[in-house]
């Protein structure tokens, strides 16, 4: 019988890049409150805005995510070894020390370090994304006792295929030969070719985890591999905190920006289907897919697309109906206008209601800034936020269907007791109750709002609204003044338009029916 999936991690040394971001800080603490057995974590940390390895540890064990584990074993962090090193340097930068003992003592890998920036050039996302696999890769091949090796990739690996299957793509481009390329070609070559060279692709994001993926193929046959494929990774379902989230990404950006006021508009089709995944979900797929691959040691890598698809459909509409629902019930208390945006299925149309809901507005408050002497801010952060709506509107305007098999059997290869620890389906997920938790999330541990300032939140929202309602009535009465005060003009403009038409309309007619006759003639 196989190992329960706690004594599968009893004893096991592992290795973890990218732990200080979203997703490598759930993993983190998943690994340390649910596998309690565990020996040593290995973190492999930069120096990182003038902080050095040692204070971004201590800062990540500090974090508001290890407050359940905190609480319950203030000693589980000593389980954390700091591995100074850097995933953009020559064999990650690390000492002769600590790859001799990763080299001895190892036995899984979590890859997850990557830049998620979708507007990355291409060279630097190839250098993050590619050439840091590589050199990972190349360290986990010296790894005497490496059991599995996981790769986090995205979903959207291939967004040219309306289906994604859990199998290998061949890549557009030979990986290796992009690094090569991205080494020797001068900067402004790249960026000439760059939109040619991703064009299978929306971003250098999803181009460079595609090609990384055959990078990783290339050493199935050495050491057990599985690469997980998650969707939009979003806040907590369940744990460490339901609704807990850390960074603006994707839909925790758009959440925000609209409860302030910031976004009044969205491209989007309301009716597609939404594909996105609570972190906790995505990190126990991981320990999961981890566990059946060493246990299964695999000739050929296992992938599992880590996705919604026939599990449960939500779509964009309804959450952006539930946000505003739960934005009204808790507002943000500093917010630029009353949340009131819409989405758009109509590219045109949302144009329209950017320039005049988000542009105009951000330039008169800019102009009255200046004249006052203040700092001008709103301009630029309406350009931000057009752009971060851009990557993201892409899926919100098209749809993928992902085969996940291979993602929903795994629960069928464990116990009850730890399909309850190690929770993977999530058909059971109450959408309200969670957008509630994701909007109160994203307001207390992204924002920094504590809950003791919601009842003066709600007064601001209450006059917020005032206010928006008041300016409505306003510009409506602006638009009735302008074509009252013009009428005599418009009243010209169209007898004019008329008298024109039925001048034309007479000769255009015997022209038609000359033709007709003609042609009757012929016949």
């Amino acid at each position: 019988m196989a190992p329960s999936v706690r004594e599968f991690y009893k004893g096991k040394n592992i290795f973890i890049t990218g732990g200080t971001g979203f997703l490598g800080k759930a993993l983190i603490e998943k690994l340390l409150r649910s596998c309690p057995d565990v020996s040593t974590i290995y973190l492999l940390l930069r120096q990182k805005k003038g902080l050095s390895s040692d204070e971004r540890l201590r800062e990540l064990c500090n974090n508001k995510v290890f407050d359940v584990v905190r609480e319950q074993n203030p000693e589980v962090f000593k389980k954390l070894r700091l591995i100074s090193g850097d995933i953009l340097e020559d064999r990650l930068g690390l000492s002769a020390e600590d790859e001799r003992e990763l080299r001895e003592r190892c036995n899984i890998v979590f890859h997850s370090a990557a830049c998620v920036r979708f507007d990355q050039k291409l060279k630097d996302a190839v250098h993050m994304n590619t050439t840091g696999t590589l050199r990972v890769l190349e360290l986990a091949e010296t790894m005497e006792h490496l059991e599995v090796f996981l790769h986090l990739s995205t979903a959207y690996c291939r967004c040219h295929l309306d289906v994604l299957e859990e199998k290998s793509y061949p890549a557009v481009h030979d990986p290796r030969r992009v690094m090569e390329l991205v080494e020797w070609m001068d900067d402004d070559t790249q960026n000439y070719l760059e939109p040619k060279l991703i064009s299978s692709e929306p971003n250098t994001y999803s181009y460079t985890k595609a090609i990384t993926e055959q990078l990783v193929e290339e050493y199935q046959e050495k050491f057990p591999i599985a690469i997980a494929r998650p969707s939009i990774v979003i806040a907590a379902w369940k744990e460490p905190i339901p609704g807990w989230v850390d960074n603006m990404n994707g839909p925790t950006g758009l959440l925000i920006g609209s409860g302030k006021g910031a976004v009044r508009s969205m491209h989007c089709e309301p009716a597609f289907a939404a594909d996105v995944l609570p972190v906790d979900v995505t990190v126990n797929t991981c320990l999961l897919a981890a566990c059946a691959t060493a246990t299964d040691r695999p000739k050929e890598v296992v992938f599992y697309n880590v996705t919604l698809s026939e599990v449960i459909k939500i779509t964009w509409g309804e959450i952006i109906e539930l946000g505003k629902k739960w934005l009204a019930i808790y507002p943000h208390t500093l917010a630029l206008w009353h949340p009131g945006g819409t989405i758009k299925s109509y590219y045109f149309q949302h144009q329209l209601c950017v320039l005049f809901y988000h542009l105009i507005p951000a330039y008169l408050v800019d102009g009255l800034l200046f004249l006052l002497g203040k700092k001008t801010f709103l301009v630029n952060a309406q350009k931000r936020i057009s752009h971060g709506l851009s990557v993201l509107q892409y899926y919100t305007t098209k749809q993928w269907h992902f085969v996940n098999t291979n993602f929903r059997s795994l629960r069928n290869r464990i116990s009850k007791e730890d399909d309850e620890i190690f929770f993977t389906d999530v058909s059971p997920l109450d959408c309200e109750d969670f957008l509630k938790n994701y909007i109160l999330g994203a307001r207390y541990y992204v924002c920094k709002e504590d809950p003791s300032t919601l009842p003066r939140a709600r007064k601001l929202y209450r006059i917020r609204f005032i206010v928006d309602q008041i300016f409505r009535l306003l510009f409506y009465f602006l638009i009735f003044w302008l074509l009252y005060s013009y009428k005599d003009f418009f009243v010209t403009s169209v007898e004019k338009l008329d008298s024109a038409l039925k001048s034309l309309t007479p000769i255009n007619v015997k022209a038609d029916v000359c033709e007709l006759n003609e042609l009757n003639e012929v016949l």
